[in-house]
Formats: structure tokens, C-alpha cells, sequence
């Protein structure tokens, strides 16, 4: 009994209904959908309700679609049609066969329409959108009905399929579902289903000059396709009635339930796609994957991961009302699934020399370095050694800080996997600046242990100078300033301008050379890394930062 209270508990509202209507026979399989528009690039709000539907579907033993809601030709382009493509495919929801395009239902959906006007459940009406708005009427007063409501069915028949013919200029006509202009419900206030639109769509070409609201042709398309619950974010909640309106006027024999979840917000981050889009116009970003944006595009770019996306979406959880979700947990997320995964290697962003001065001139040898020092499974690689060595410019201080464990003159410190080495010197330019540090390094300690037992309390990577291979670094930070918040007062985004930092001179280990695009690796006491999928190339590498080792966040 314990055990099914448990698992009564655990399941979310969504499985509760679904559960509920497979119990009650109303749903014999299971068919959800992810029905983007095609008019920009997926964010990460979208991975939720992906991996949501798709992840209903599987668990239930039922069947995902994937479906271009591209009924609005003034915004779509066959861009964000393949990128869109391409995301839920990284992803992982497995469509099978079913990918689909709303404007491959423009015959059935006006067939459905003409339906509806026999039926004198729809008119053609000639009031322009200023005067739409006006018979609206309010909030709190109730509209008035179109003067144009009247007409008979016959004539109505007539005017909307010589709207079809091309015979009115654009904005000129509208088909209006007749409902109640009192609604309390706005939506349900004659809402326009067709609208005369002379633009080429991507798909169908110049063969529509109507073309239908998204109010109508969505609950059309998943009705179509069989679709049985269409779960979609919380600001549909008021278009539901609508959604039932047209689904059971069109007299469908098992239509779909359209149920609503919260939206994913992340704090500090800019989701929406008409903020994206202008960043990206400004020329303030480097296009709609770059890596300071949380479009999946610019994720995947900046080396996140499918695992690390579906943790977050674990941890996030669906609920019925809108909260924010710290995006340290995304950051979490991604640390926790690459920790055991990936190789961590030696890079030097801010390169200082350091010369061993007892070590043989001209001569180097290979030391052992595990990849994965939490996972033995990774096994080891063999990493140059030489007497000339490139340190961080951090790891050296001239005048010792409290606390400091690493090179100063005088103190002696570990070389990771290498030896063990004591500073005896530095040289500094006409500036002050230190161009290179000098040391001795204990043939005895090889592998970084002194056969004596003593204890050296710093440890300190490098990379061999004759073996280095330069590097381009990008280190990112939040596109915006945390401290004010995303939004000016006037709309416009508060642009952190520390959010991107290029460090041309970084030095690598050779190993890295093997590597391709969007591999990933832990850079030594520096962070998560990966080769960037536009810039990088053999002959330059280039590596973004995907996140910093550390994080005062902790998942509750």
C-alpha cells in the first residue's frame, strides 16, 4: 500500500491525467508532439517541452511527432526549419516516421473551415483589424457583434472561397469563428480563423493567398495526427476553450486534450526570441549559436551535452505554475555528467617561461598523466617533458602572498605527474613584468613523490615549450549583468561586457591535436572545455569554456 502511495506521489500531474484517461479507456495509445514554429532557434525552454513529450510518449508506449507549425509565412524560413531539425534530433527524441508540416493540412484545414460555415459556425466579416479590436470590446465589457455576422451560410460559402480565388486584397476580409461576443473570455469573441495573406510560404509556394490562425490550424493538426493530449505552456490556458471549441465543432470522434505546464525561466538568462534575434541584428552576439546564449544551437556550440540537458530538466521537474530556476544548476549539471567522462589536459592560458636549469639541454622524455584522476577506467597517456616549461603567470609571485603554496624564490613544489622543483630566480622586463622564472628540479622525485617522504604543500601544472601548440581561448560569462538584471527600463538588454574574453596565446599539450570539434575535456584547475564547432581547425584551435571548475551551488 506504502509503495502505491509512493508512486501515486511521484508521478506529475501530466502522468496523472494521461494514467487516468488510459484507465478510463478515453486513450487507447499514447501520441504526443513537439509542434515548433519555424521562426527562430530552439532555447532551452523548448528541450523541456521535448524531452517532456517525448519522454510521455515512450514512457507510456505510445508514439512522439514531430510537427513545423508553419502556417504564419511572414516569419518562417527554411533556416530555423533545419536548425530546428537538427536540435531535436541532438537531442535524442527519436520522431521514427513522423515528422510532419502543418501546411501539408491546408486542404484538410480549409475543408474544415467551409465545414464550419455550412454548419453557421463561421462568417466572413469585412471589419478592418482597427475595428475588430474596437467590437472586441474589453476586459470588463463585453464585445458586440460584427455587423457582418448575419450573413447566411450560402453567402458566406461564396465570399470565402473567392477569398481563396485571390478576388480581395490582403486585410480587406476575415473569416471569424461565431461564438459569443460576451464571452468572459476574450478569446472566445468571434476569434478570425483565416486571414487573406498574399506571401510565399516554404513549403506550399503562391498556391494559398488565405492562410489559416494559429487558433485554429493548431488543434486542427494534432487532431489530424491523432494526437491525444497536446501539453503545451501555460499562457495557451485561456485559448483552451477555443482549442475544445474547434476540435468538437469539427466534429472530430476522439478528439485531443490540450493540457498546460509551467514554463522553464532561468535567472539572469535571455530566452525570449525577439530579444535573441535583436542581440543578434546588433551584431553584440556572433549569430543565434553563439556560445553566451541559451539557444540549443549556441548549448551545443559551447559543449553542453544531451545528458547534461535532460539532468537539468530531471531536476527542474514539471509543475502547473511559473517559477525560476537558478541557472547554477544548468552550470551543475553539465560539471557533474563531464567529471567522469572526459580527459583533463594541461593548457597554460597566461604563459609564463619556466627553465630548469640542471635538467639537460636539448633532451625531454614522456611521463605518465592519467586522463581522469576519479576514473581509472580512462586509463593513462604520455605527456613531453623538457627542461623549458610553460607555467601560468599566477602560479609565481616575487613577493610571497599569505598563504601562497606555489613558486616563489626559494620554495619548492610539485610539477603535476612530473618532479618535484625548487625556484632559484626570475627575470622581469623594463615594466616589471616577470618574462621568466628559473628552478632545480629532483631527479629522484620523477613521477612527483620524493623517495625521502618529504612533503611539498604546492602543485602546479605546465605544458613541455618545444611540444606546446598554441591555442585561441574564449572564456564566457553571462551575456548579461546579473547585478542590474536582463532588462533596462526602456526593454533593452543590460550587456555584460566582460561576458566574452579572448586569450589569443594559450598554450597546449599535443595531445589536443587529436581531438575534433565539439570534443570536450577538462582543462587542469582552469574548467570545462571544448573545441569550438565554427573556428576551430587543426592549424588553430580554438576552445570555448563551456563552465568554471567550481560552484557554491548544490542541488537540494
Amino acid at each position: 500500500m506504502e509503495e502505491d502511495m509512493e508512486e501515486t506521489i511521484s508521478k506529475n500531474f501530466i502522468e496523472q491525467i494521461i494514467e487516468k484517461d488510459i484507465e478510463e479507456g478515453h486513450c487507447k495509445k499514447v501520441v504526443t508532439r513537439f509542434p515548433p514554429e519555424p521562426n527562430g532557434y530552439l532555447h532551452i525552454g523548448h528541450a523541456k517541452s521535448i524531452l517532456l513529450n517525448y519522454g510521455l510518449a515512450q514512457e507510456y508506449g505510445g508514439d512522439f511527432h514531430f510537427r513545423f507549425d508553419d502556417t504564419n509565412p511572414t516569419k518562417e524560413k527554411e533556416e530555423y526549419v533545419n536548425s530546428i531539425k537538427e536540435d531535436v534530433e541532438w537531442l535524442g527524441a527519436d520522431y521514427h516516421e513522423h515528422i510532419y508540416y502543418a501546411s501539408n493540412y491546408f486542404d484538410k484545414m480549409y475543408e474544415c473551415a467551409e465545414f464550419l460555415i455550412k454548419k453557421g459556425k463561421a462568417y466572413v466579416c469585412d471589419l478592418n483589424a482597427e475595428q475588430i479590436r474596437e467590437y472586441r470590446g474589453t476586459l470588463t465589457e463585453p464585445g458586440k457583434n460584427s455587423p457582418y455576422r448575419d450573413r447566411t451560410p450560402e453567402e458566406n460559402l461564396q465570399l470565402f472561397r473567392e477569398m481563396k480565388e485571390g478576388k480581395y486584397p490582403d486585410g480587406s476580409k476575415v473569416l471569424r469563428a461565431k461564438i459569443d461576443m460576451t464571452s468572459g473570455n476574450i478569446n472566445m469573441r468571434d476569434p478570425i480563423l483565416y486571414r487573406i495573406a498574399r506571401m510565399e510560404h516554404h513549403n506550399t509556394g503562391n498556391k494559398w493567398c488565405i492562410y489559416p490562425m494559429y487558433d485554429f490550424a493548431h488543434p486542427l493538426e494534432d487532431a489530424f495526427e491523432g494526437v491525444t493530449h497536446s501539453i503545451c505552456t501555460l499562457e495557451f490556458e485561456d485559448h483552451r476553450p477555443l482549442y475544445d471549441w474547434v476540435v468538437n465543432e469539427c466534429e472530430f470522434e476522439n478528439p485531443p486534450k490540450q493540457i498546460e505546464f509551467a514554463k522553464l525561466y532561468l535567472t539572469n538568462v535571455v530566452t525570449g526570441k525577439r530579444y535573441i534575434k535583436k542581440l543578434v541584428e546588433d551584431g553584440i552576439v556572433d549569430g543565434w549559436d553563439d556560445p553566451r546564449l541559451v539557444s540549443l544551437s549556441a548549448l551545443r556550440r559551447r559543449g553542453y551535452t544531451p545528458e547534461s540537458i535532460k539532468k537539468f530538466m530531471e531536476l527542474v521537474g514539471v509543475a502547473k505554475s511559473h517559477s525560476s530556476v537558478d541557472s547554477a544548476m544548468l552550470e551543475y549539471c553539465i560539471r557533474d555528467d563531464l567529471k567522469l567522462k572526459r580527459p583533463r589536459m594541461a593548457a597554460i592560458l597566461d604563459p609564463i617561461k619556466l627553465v630548469i636549469t640542471n635538467y639537460p639541454e636539448g633532451e625531454g622524455e614522456l611521463v605518465d598523466v592519467p586522463n581522469n584522476q576519479e576514473n581509472e577506467e580512462m586509463g593513462t597517456r604520455q605527456v613531453p617533458f623538457s627542461r623549458e616549461l610553460y607555467i601560468e603567470r599566477e602560479d609565481f609571485k616575487i613577493e610571497k602572498p599569505k598563504k601562497y603554496r606555489r613558486l616563489y624564490v626559494g620554495n619548492e613544489v610539485r610539477l603535476m605527474n612530473a618532479y618535484f622543483v625548487t625556484c632559484t630566480g626570475y627575470d622581469v622586463d623594463e615594466d616589471g613584468n616577470v618574462t621568466c622564472v628559473y628552478a632545480t628540479y629532483d631527479p629522484e622525485s620523477r613521477g612527483g613523490n620524493s623517495p625521502d617522504g618529504r612533503k611539498v604543500r604546492g602543485t602546479i601544472h605546465w605544458v613541455s615549450v618545444p611540444t606546446a601548440k598554441k591555442a585561441e581561448i574564449r572564456l564566457y560569462e553571462n551575456i548579461v549583468d546579473e547585478e542590474k538584471g536582463v532588462y533596462n527600463e526602456d526593454g533593452s538588454i543590460n550587456v555584460n561586457p566582460n561576458s566574452l574574453t579572448v586569450i589569443k596565446e594559450a598554450y597546449v599539450e599535443p595531445e589536443l591535436e587529436k581531438y575534433d570539434k565539439e570534443d570536450s575535456f577538462q582543462f587542469m584547475r582552469t574548467g570545462y572545455f571544448c573545441l569550438d564547432s565554427k573556428d576551430s581547425t587543426k592549424e588553430h584551435m580554438v576552445f570555448n569554456r563551456i563552465v568554471s571548475l567550481k560552484s557554491s551551488y548544490k542541488p537540494n
